[in-house]
């Protein structure tokens, strides 16, 4: 195969070849860094990575696979990590000057399990200054002068660079699915509770949640069944069988799905394009698309979700100020202020809606496979300087649903993708649906 091809070549496809001899995993890794060298220094998804260690980790996976050992699900693929995972032998620093060359020794669970699974660990990829709003050096592979999103950019961009075909990411707000829109690739923000927290930057324990990129649907129920092993040390996770995620993502459904189109009270914030390019959508998918209208209250998620975050935010980076306030962004500081201001009664009260809200919404499931909306506003912004509007991600954040972000529509030259949203703990149906819909649109295209 030309560097290109390998390249250009899934996760699950480049774990199938190597596990079968017909490829390696140096091969692989070094077309990766080849790309990372003609490409890294425009678009700048990476804060830290090792040539010769890269390497060296899938010499130690041939080595393996060519001794007749057992290999995983991900043996010898190269996976971009977040820099707010901790990671043994690399730093991790956060996207901020206050953890500059900081390393602690040890592994995030997140990355504990893609080792077990085989992956190569290539580096640290740019997150946001401490995966919030200040945007770091990453620009859109699609467009340059155009932000990738945040707070996951790096990986995002990476991903849609070719420079590895996997990556970590993590969402409070909307960084994994509004990175994935912008950058025009397949984004999972999985079920709150899914994948363990343990060793990755807390920003808010009711909002955290650990997502990924990739380049297909299957590679994302792949990272979804390797990253899901519970842990009881994060109490935000359940205790049940999940199943396989990869198995019940590729097959058919039983019936065709039907989608419920949800425009959310935050409508007004779709661009003009956007709209045009849903209603479009909606059509094109028939019987298979229904309008629907969320209960006015839904609109309160928007100030509840930033009543948890913003307290939170100060709860944990407020100390931060004490040791190196200078170094934090002007937009940070900011935020910390106004989360200080957050009552424990408006804090609790955001608490509770939480379930309040998803048992009402959880009612929309008994009719449809998936919910459909915008993963953005938009097409990525103009400007680096920022890293666009989170708002249409907000909801599902707050409420803790399953969501992904599908590279399936174009506006202005740039990707738009479209969200589907699944009912709690049932990502992989979620993932079929959304594999079922792909194929729907790629048949309706040919």
């Amino acid at each position: 195969m030309t560097a290109s091809e390998l390249t250009h070549l899934t996760a699950a496809e480049a774990a199938n070849m190597i596990r079968n001899g017909q490829i390696s995993s140096q091969e692989l890794v070094r077309a990766c860094l080849d790309v990372v060298a003609l490409r890294e220094d425009e678009i700048g998804a990476w804060t830290y990575l090792d040539h010769d260690y890269a390497l060296a980790q899938a010499r130690e996976a041939d080595e393996v696979r060519s001794q007749g050992r057992a290999v995983g699900p991900l043996h010898g693929v190269p996976v971009g990590v977040k820099d707010i995972f901790e990671t043994a032998d690399m730093p991790t620093e956060n996207g901020s000057p206050l953890f500059a060359g900081r390393r602690t020794g040890r592994d995030a669970v997140a990355v504990t399990c893609l080792r077990d699974a085989g992956a190569i660990i290539m580096g640290k990829t740019v997150t946001t200054e401490l995966a919030v709003f200040h945007p770091g050096k990453t620009r859109n592979p699609h467009r340059l002068g155009h932000t990738p999103g945040g707070s996951s950019s790096g990986s995002a961009a990476a991903v849609a660079a070719h420079m590895v075909p996997l990556s970590l990411g993590s969402q409070t707000n909307g960084s994994v699915i509004r990175p994935a829109s912008f950058c025009g690739v397949y984004g999972l923000k999985p079920s709150f509770g899914l994948i363990s927290r343990r060793h990755v930057l807390t920003q808010s324990p009711p909002l955290d949640t650990i997502g990924m990129f990739a380049r297909s649907l299957e590679d994302l129920a792949i990272a979804a069944d390797v990253l899901s092993a519970y842990d009881e040390a994060d109490k935000a996770m359940w205790r049940r069988s999940r199943g396989s995620h990869h198995a019940v993502a590729m097959t058919e459904p039983p019936l065709a799905p039907v989608l419920g189109f949800v425009k959310t009270p935050v409508w007004d914030a779709a661009a003009a394009l956007t709209r045009d390019a849903f209603a479009e959508l909606a059509e094109a998918l028939g019987a298979q698309c229904e309008e629907v209208e969320l209960p006015a209250i839904f609109a309160e998620a928007v100030t509840c979700h930033r009543d948890i975050m913003l307290a939170d935010i100060a709860r944990h980076f407020g100390p931060l100020e004490k040791n190196g306030g200078d170094k934090l962004s002007a937009r940070l500081r900011g935020m910390i202020e106004d989360g200080r201001r957050v009552s424990a009664i408006a804090y609790n009260r955001a608490r509770d809606q939480q379930q309040q809200l998803y048992d009402i919404l959880e009612s929309y499931f008994e009719r449809y496979g998936a919910l459909l909306t915008p993963a953005a506003p938009g097409p990525a912004p103009e400007g680096i300087g920022a890293t666009g509007n989170p708002i249409f991600s907000t909801l599902w954040t707050f409420l803790g649903t399953p969501a992904v972000s599908l590279p399936l529509l174009e506006a202005d030259g740039l990707p738009l993708g479209v969200q589907l949203i699944g009912q709690v703990r049932d990502d992989a149906r979620l993932l079929r649906t959304a594999r079922w819909l792909v194929a729907k649109l790629a048949g309706e295209a040919a």
